[in-house]
């Protein structure tokens, strides 16, 4: 456990942030008063999100990025 003034977390809060990462951090006031930082992981992969009611089938989804591709082939072949 690592413990800084409140004045040098402020100096150093990066720092202070990537040790909290593997140990727990404390932080003390002039007062007295004491804080701890420890990292918390998301649970959650940022992948997983809700998914949305459509009625495109898959065969619209298909076509849409055939054709955004052939788009894209097109402006990269007038750029040359």
């Amino acid at each position: 456990m690592k413990v800084y003034t409140y004045s040098e977390a402020r100096k150093q809060l990066s720092t202070v942030l990537n040790i909290a990462r593997t140990e727990e951090v404390i932080i003390k006031r002039r007062d007295g008063e004491t804080f701890s930082i420890i990292h918390k992981k998301n649970k959650k992969s940022p992948f997983d999100v809700p998914g949305i009611k459509t009625k495109a089938t898959t065969k619209d989804i298909v076509d849409a990025v055939r054709e955004s591709r052939n788009r894209f082939a097109d402006d990269d072949s007038e750029s040359l």
